[in-house]
């Protein structure tokens, strides 16, 4: 009898994202996500699962209308409807801000995907650090 060797399954790639440590005082921004591409109902779903517990089921998603690429309204993530929205405010380009009722309200600041890991790293320190 011989044994064959069965590949690996794929594993769900690593979430880039730091947030800042938790505090009582409003923030500007509470953190950076790195996504790996512009796909938003690909990189959406990752990123929700990486979030803290204590945040709340996020019920309201909204991005940068130009950054990323089309978007239904609403996908359903882990059997739970989100709603997308998609914002061109100039003011806030590369954000994304999370809303879960009852719970509140983050504002990630979004690296690009293209961007180096050079480049990206000083960003995502900077958006979790406590000086912000």
């Amino acid at each position: 009898m011989s044994t064959a060797l069965q590949p690996p399954l794929p594993s769900a790639p690593v979430l880039r994202m730091r947030l800042a440590p938790r505090s009582g005082m409003p923030r500007p921004i509470d953190g950076a996500w790195w996504p790996r591409s512009y796909d938003l109902p690909a990189e959406l779903p990752t990123l929700l699962a990486g979030l803290p517990r204590a945040w709340g089921h996020i019920t309201s998603v909204t991005v940068n209308g130009a950054m990323w690429s089309a978007a239904p309204g609403r996908m359903l993530v882990f059997n739970q409807v989100v709603q997308l929205h998609r914002a061109l405010a100039a003011s806030a380009p590369h954000t994304v801000v999370l809303l879960a009722p009852g719970r509140g309200r983050w504002d990630l600041l979004v690296v690009p995907p293209d961007t180096t890991e050079e480049a990206a790293e000083p960003l995502m320190a900077a958006a979790a650090s406590d000086q912000v």
